[in-house]
Formats: C-alpha cells, structure tokens, sequence
C-alpha cells in the first residue's frame, strides 16, 4: 500500500499485490476505473460496497465491501487510478474501516473486533477487544488516540488508545442495536444511530493531560425517523465546521438536524 506520508513514501502492506504486470492484471479484477463525460469518474467493483471512507490528504480512500471475503476491503488512489488489497487473509466480515487523521495507521472493524494495522512498520499495531455484540460501526476522534466503537448489543464503547485494549467506557443508552456513529471535526460532540429510530448526541472532551479521563456527557435525543422492518437510523454524520448532524434512516429519509 503506498501510503501517504512523507517519512513512508511507499510502504507496503505484507499482503499486498504483486509488482509489474502481475499488479496491473490484478488490480484490473479488483475494479474498474471509467472516465465520464462530465468529466468525473466512475469505480466499478466486483461486489456492493458499503462503506466509503477518505484519507485526510485527499489522494487515498478504501472502500468495504461485506461479502468480498478477501476483496472485502481496497484502497484506491485517486491521482493514479489505481486500486490495491491491502489483505489476502480474511480476519471475519469486515464491517468500517478508517485511516488515522494523522499518523500511518489503518483500523479495520470486523464483527467481534477492530485491529489496528502500522503502515511503515507493515505489521499489526493493537487489537482492540469487544464485548458480547457484532460490532457494527466505527468513528475515530480527530486526534485519533480515540475511538467509539457501536455494536448490535445496543453498547456504544469508548476505547482510549494510550490506555488500553479494552473499552474505557460503555454507553448503553439505545433501545435496539446501534447502527452509525460519529465524531465531529472541531466541536466536542459525538453521535450515535440505532434502530430504535433515535440519534443521540453526547459531549466529549478530550483533554491534552493524558492523566485527565474524557468527560463524557449525554445532550440530546433526536427523534424524527420512523422504523421500518425493526430497522431504525442506519447512520449519522456531523457537518464539518457547522454543529450540525445529518442522519439517514431505513424509511428513505435523510435528516438535518441543527442548532
């Protein structure tokens, strides 16, 4: 995987394709990158993508798919056109994945974990441990030394990466499963969706003393979806400078909600 920093120009993944023509037959399998006539462009991949997620810098983005077994997860380069996997070996049904905002690590949520992998160093860094539930979604705190992690088990946990493996909080204040989850950029805010057609915006602040704990405080329930099929707010994202939050939900309906 060539990764996007300046101290790791090129960093390779231990799994990752092969060089030459070999690269190129592979990552014509892997998708397909079309030019239109608008003059944007179009990705074809071999399954149904869920996910979609950036790097901060732009030029990277991986895409999940559920059922690509060992396709599951690609990073793509906008700039070259070109799409790699990452991984050869399937570690579960990957469900999100993440760059971190700052430094050259890549987390993969599965359903009963999330691993952390170190690009320059092409290993494993952490493995973050789960509860009972299938975990479901995954949000990185812009600092990237914390991550919220939600699951089916209707627990929302807080993992502190300085501190441990294990969560150091767990939020149970769904009715049903948690399905979305989110950081915003610059406010100290957090949110979470779940089936029981709600989204619940928490505050919490991180402090800079790595001996101060997060403050961690409920603000508000949002109501406004309705639940079809036992299915609620499939997820949630916070506007990017603005305190707003943006949710989408099973009945077709995408929300604004401000301050």
């Amino acid at each position: 995987l060539a990764a996007p920093y300046p101290a790791a120009a090129v960093v390779q993944v231990p799994a990752a394709a092969a060089a030459g023509e070999q690269q190129q037959q592979q990552q014509q399998q892997l998708a397909r990158w079309e030019s239109r006539a608008d003059g944007g462009l179009e990705l074809h991949t071999q399954h149904h993508v869920r996910q979609v997620t950036w790097h901060a810098r732009g030029d990277y983005f991986a895409s999940v798919a559920p059922a690509g077994a060992t396709q599951s997860v690609l990073v793509h380069q906008l700039s070259r056109h070109s799409t790699q996997n990452p991984f050869r070996k399937n570690r579960g049904r990957v469900q999100r994945v993440a760059f971190h905002p700052l430094k050259p690590f890549f987390f993969v949520a599965t359903q009963n974990a999330v691993r952390i992998y170190n690009l320059a160093k092409q290993a494993l860094a952490k493995k973050l441990l789960g509860g009972s539930g299938v975990v479901s979604c995954m949000a990185l705190h812009p600092s990237g030394d914390h991550v919220i992690v939600g699951s089916e088990d209707k627990r929302l946990a807080w993992y502190d990466l300085d501190l441990s493996t294990s969560p150091y909080k767990a939020l149970r204040y769904h009715a049903y499963a948690v399905r979305g989850a989110a950081f915003h950029s610059t406010y100290p805010l957090f949110a979470s969706s779940s089936d029981d057609g709600t989204a619940h915006v928490f505050h919490g602040r991180v402090y800079a003393d790595l001996m101060t704990n997060p403050l961690i405080v409920p603000v508000k329930i949002l109501r406004g979806h309705k639940v079809v099929d036992s299915v609620g707010v499939l997820d949630c994202c916070f506007h990017p400078t603005q305190p707003w939050l943006f949710t989408a939900g099973a009945d077709g309906d995408v929300l604004l909600f401000s301050n």
